[in-house]
């Protein structure tokens, strides 16, 4: 097996060295001797990526072999001025009111070469950062616990900095000085699949191994359950920002009552469940990690019985049992975790990763997850002593209510797309049998017409 190159971070800054250890990434950390360049006739682009390869060179000159990361990053304003390391606490005071009160950009250039090769490739990212005014008062508090010469802007995004910020429009972690993706996009080239050089993740933790009741299977996760909970909380944030949360007092009291003898017959009683009803009149549910369901006001208006919701809230149950969102997740979002993580650490509030991971989870989940899902209802809603049978009668409503409706972006009909094929498998599951109808079903077609 070949052992995976060294990388060789060519970089003074605590920050850029903090970021890669909080990702779990094996690397060496060398200072660059390279001088700057601060002239900006060709663009800010071309300055940080310029400087980035100096600093990759140097370094890459003083060593025989390894993977060199250089990286540079300044704050470009709409006044055509640069904003580096402050030189003193008046300046940066200074430069910060400043900056506070207009959009500003943060451009990171960022050089990779290999010492033994030659090989070299530069790039850059751009962000654009909207803070809100800072009072005299503010600023001056803020100098009091936090340094202010070694951050570019002389804030800091990733500590107490976050609560400045409105908005980012870019990557995240572009603004604490090494935008993550970017990076991983060119180690690939070299050969370095970033996410293969990781050990144990801090934030992640190691990968655990235990029996899943729901999926009656021995498992290996990245996540416990504690992570996972951290996970669900922070997209929960998001959402519950973006949506509006109905808040009607026989609604909520409804949905929770079912949820709590779901809950009780579930197959992972260690989760405290939360259900919340997103006022919107889609025919629409969906499940988070860590034990957090979301019902839309447009279904809850559809069923026409409390066993028909119960099928629902039941098979969102058994979303969150089966660890179906965060395998989906582990598999193919672990630097979307991450920054989602992030949070839980206290370093931002402001995370792409977010929006990422709630559009893979509403999206949809695979054909064997929600039959399985649909498996797990039935035995939920049977030991919570729910009648199974009114699965069928809402699954049947919802085809109906299909073939009325246009699709549309974020719909029930979508993220569980195969309507008839779920109504034979659970009419099966609860005979025992299949019947010839139930085998028409399954050459059936979700949404076509004729």
């Amino acid at each position: 097996m070949s052992r995976a190159p060294l990388l060789i971070l060519a970089s003074r800054s605590p920050h850029r060295r903090k970021l890669l250890k909080q990702v779990g990434v094996r690397f060496k950390a060398m200072s660059s001797k390279a001088s700057e360049s601060h002239d900006l006739s060709r663009g800010c682009a071309f300055l940080v990526k310029i400087n980035a390869l100096r600093k990759a060179q140097d370094v890459a000159r003083r060593v025989k072999a390894g993977i060199i990361i250089g990286a540079d990053t300044l704050v470009y304003t709409d006044d055509k001025k640069i904003m580096g390391k402050p030189k003193n606490i008046m300046e940066a005071k200074f430069r910060l009111k400043r900056i506070s009160r207009k959009p500003q950009w943060l451009y990171s250039g960022v050089a990779v070469v290999n010492a033994e090769t030659g090989q070299t490739l530069v790039d850059f990212e751009k962000t654009k950062v909207f803070m809100t005014p800072l009072s005299s008062k503010e600023i001056d508090r803020y100098y009091q616990i936090t340094r202010a010469d070694d951050k570019a802007g002389g804030f800091d995004i990733e500590g107490r900095g976050a609560f400045f910020i409105k908005r980012i429009e870019g990557c995240y972690y572009n603004v604490v000085g090494l935008p993550l993706a970017k990076l991983r996009q060119m180690l690939r080239s070299f050969g370095v699949h970033l996410l293969s050089v990781i050990l144990c993740v801090g934030l992640l933790g190691c990968a655990t191994t235990e029996y899943n009741l729901a999926t009656n299977q021995q498992e290996t996760m990245l996540l416990g359950t504690e992570r996972e909970v951290a996970v669900g909380s922070a997209i929960a944030q998001y959402i519950e920002k973006e949506m509006e949360i109905n808040t009607d007092i026989d609604i909520n009291e409804r949905v929770e009552r079912i949820a709590r003898r779901i809950a009780e017959a579930c197959d992972r009683k260690e989760l405290v469940y939360t259900v919340r009803v997103i006022n919107k009149d889609e025919v629409n549910a969906f499940a988070l990690p860590g034990g957090y369901i979301y019902i839309y006001k447009g279904l809850i208006d559809e069923v026409t019985s409390d066993d028909q919701l119960a099928g629902v809230i039941a098979h969102e149950f058994g979303h969150i049992t089966a660890k179906h969102a965060l395998k989906r997740m582990e598999a193919s979002y672990a630097y979307t975790l991450l920054q989602i993580l992030s949070a839980t650490s206290g370093n931002a509030q402001m995370l792409q990763g977010i929006d990422l991971a709630f559009a893979s989870i509403i999206t949809g989940y695979s054909r064997e997850d929600e039959f399985q899902a649909d498996r797990l209802s039935l035995k939920y809603m049977q030991k919570a002593g729910y009648d199974p049978h009114e699965m069928i009668v809402f699954l049947e409503k919802l085809q109906e209510i299909n073939a009325k409706r246009p699709i549309q972006r974020f719909s029930y009909w979508r993220t569980h797309p195969f309507t008839s094929q779920r109504i034979a498998a659970v009419s099966k599951e609860i005979h025992g049998r299949m019947t010839f109808r139930d085998y028409i079903r399954l050459t059936e077609q979700e949404g076509v017409r004729r």
